[in-house]
């Protein structure tokens, strides 16, 4: 029993520090100017297949890779998740840069909700009521906000949408495909996508890799560490607590997020905003108490 409470103690200190270090990503991006998203993105694409070759040669891991890029199923699917990440890395990164990180948190924090509409869209899951409710709560605060501030959250929806979609895929390649492993691939397959934008980047604009001092050379170099890591923290807390856990500490990046936005950029929050805002929360705390409640019924039924 202690071992099992130190593991999930352990787990948990791991998928905090994952969310931890998502939230501080936009202050990182910041520091990255005057680097363009395109061209952020495709240096954090191919840096991060260096950083994740670099572990599995460390953890002499090649032949579990060798044997997934033998299953076509899995190769397919990892392509599918490869265009996911791509595109919410991409808007992520154009909204961090563009005064848009607490629409940006907007769309982690529709997230969870998006995850249980898909289930019902894609996976044929019935709903219970008070999941309803809170889509229903979610999709009046994007109308409040499209009407009130009067623009439309494309921004926080794509990024729900994405991130939903991925997290959808990857629990369809499930246990058979480590996080190095997927990772790899993922990136592996954008490479050709990442070479065509810094070519075109250079020859439009010029690449700022190395154009503007060692200091900013060297935190641009980082982007795959920082990409790679909270990811692998994310998977081994994971695997060591529960996913009722998981679904409460996840709330930790775009809150994070937020405040970034809010009180250290000075993003504009109108009332309106503030009252679209406050419907997303309220929407995640109905389903956040429904989860909580259902896995202990589940529990004690068992």
């Amino acid at each position: 029993m202690a071992a099992e409470a130190r593991e999930r103690t352990l787990g948990g200190a791991y998928a905090l520090s994952a969310y931890a270090l998502w939230g501080f990503l936009p202050l990182y991006f910041l520091l990255l100017a005057p680097t363009g998203p395109w061209e952020l993105v495709a240096w954090r694409i191919l840096l991060s297949l260096v950083f994740c070759a670099l572990l599995l040669t460390v953890t002499r891991t090649w032949p579990r890779l060798v044997a997934i890029m033998r299953q076509p199923r899995l190769l397919g699917l990892t392509a599918l998740a490869g265009a996911l990440i791509y595109v919410n890395w991409q808007v992520f990164i154009y909204g961090a840069l563009t005064g848009h990180v607490i629409e940006t948190s907007l769309g982690y924090f529709i997230n969870p909700i998006a995850t249980v509409l898909l289930a019902v869209l894609v996976l044929r899951e019935r709903l219970r009521p008070t999941q309803w409710v809170a889509i229903g709560i979610a999709a009046g605060a994007v109308l409040v906000i499209v009407l009130g501030y009067g623009s439309f959250p494309w921004i926080a929806l794509v990024l729900a949408a994405s991130f939903g979609t991925y997290g959808l895929v990857k629990k369809k390649v499930g246990p058979s495909v480590d996080a190095v492993s997927g990772l790899t691939l993922e990136t592996l397959w954008l490479t050709p996508v990442a070479a065509v934008i810094l070519v075109n980047v250079g020859v439009t604009g010029g690449l700022t890799m190395g154009a503007y001092g060692w200091e900013h050379a060297v935190l641009l170099s980082l982007t795959g560490v920082v990409t790679a890591v909270p990811l692998l923290l994310f998977a081994a807390g994971a695997r060591r607590v529960s996913l009722t856990t998981i679904g409460l500490l996840q709330f930790v990046a775009p809150v994070m997020q937020f405040l970034t936005g809010w009180l250290v950029l000075g993003e504009p929050m109108p009332l309106e905003r503030w009252i679209g805002f406050g419907l997303v929360w309220l929407a995640l705390i109905i389903l956040t108490v429904d989860s909580v409640l259902h896995a202990r019924r589940v529990r004690a039924a068992r």
